[in-house]
């Protein structure tokens, strides 16, 4: 980490709501869950697909996870009557995991019954690695009942990754592969770039071969070029992976892959909290920060 990067995170609580609310609109749909309506509808103009996310994590107060369950239902209603093409993802210390597990598998479960209803589907995310294997074990339960209409996610910078692909494949997994952005210690998280993408890259291979639907989540163009070998290697057909970004990240890399006629799905968050979210990603991800920051007083 750079001294730039130290010196912007230390300064973030100093910047004006206002000011980071600006820089942060292109990732972030908006409050409400019309302005991501809008989004996922031009998004799908375009032949993307979508996932939509309530914001919010590490709730202390079983209301907030009740009511974000209800936004979830009827987020699944909307993209129903809509006819959008999106599914949903869900956070499970923003469902409760930290308070009780049992009510976080309950509100979880209730969502999915509510996509199955839809036929639709919903992704449990990944946190920090103190939920990994509640995530894990949440996932392998609700599957059993749900077959297709639930999964989860995988990070290539936790050392434990590669035990968890051997596990994960077994049952035919539905995961969502991506690098990992919570700042982890060194003893649970690689920290060598070189080391994390050799990682994703071994760990996409295994899922693909072992045929696991993955969402291969990067905005790394060599891990994309990788994929496509794989892809391409083992002869398969554009409905057994597809590729995934967020919202407002490279979005020519997002049009070459669509053009070349691969399903590409676009992470699309909204909510009230977009303070809290935008300012949570930009201290576990100090690099992000600093970028930020030259790119708005064009730095070199």
């Amino acid at each position: 980490m750079s001294l730039l990067d130290k010196l912007v995170v230390m300064g973030l609580p100093f910047v004006p709501k206002p000011v980071v609310g600006f820089f942060s609109k292109r990732y972030i749909a908006g409050p409400n869950l019309e302005d991501a309506v809008r989004v996922v509808k031009q998004l799908n103009s375009e032949g993307i697909m979508a996932t939509l996310d309530l914001l919010g994590e590490e709730v202390k107060d079983k209301k907030i996870s009740i009511e974000a369950t209800e936004e979830y239902k009827r987020m699944l209603k909307v993209i129903s009557k809509e006819k959008l093409d999106s599914n949903v993802s869900v956070k499970p210390t923003h469902m409760g995991l930290n308070l009780d597990a049992e009510f976080c598998y309950e509100n979880i479960k209730s969502i999915i019954e509510t996509a199955k209803s839809y036929n639709n589907f919903v992704r449990i995310d990944m946190e920090d690695h103190t939920t990994t294997d509640a995530t894990i074990n949440m996932y392998l339960k609700l599957k059993n009942d749900y077959e297709g209409y639930v999964g989860t996610a995988l990070q290539a910078y936790m050392r434990r990754t590669s035990d968890d692909v051997n596990q994960l494949s077994k049952y035919n997994a539905n995961l969502r592969l991506c690098k990992g952005i919570y700042n982890e210690p060194r003893e649970i998280a690689y920290k060598d770039m070189e080391i994390i993408n050799a990682n994703y890259k071994h760990s996409l291979e295994k899922l693909l071969r072992n045929k696991c639907y993955v969402g291969i989540a990067t905005h790394d163009e060599i891990l994309v070029w990788h994929a496509l070998k794989v892809i391409e290697d083992l002869m398969l057909n554009r409905e057994q992976y597809e590729f995934q970004m967020l919202l407002g990240v490279d979005e020519q890399l997002r049009t070459i892959i669509v053009d070349a006629g691969h399903r590409l799905r676009v992470y699309v968050p909204y909510g009230k909290d977009w303070y809290g979210y935008s300012t949570r990603r930009l201290k576990e991800n100090p690099r992000m920060a600093g970028m930020i920051f030259k790119k708005i007083f064009h730095l070199k």
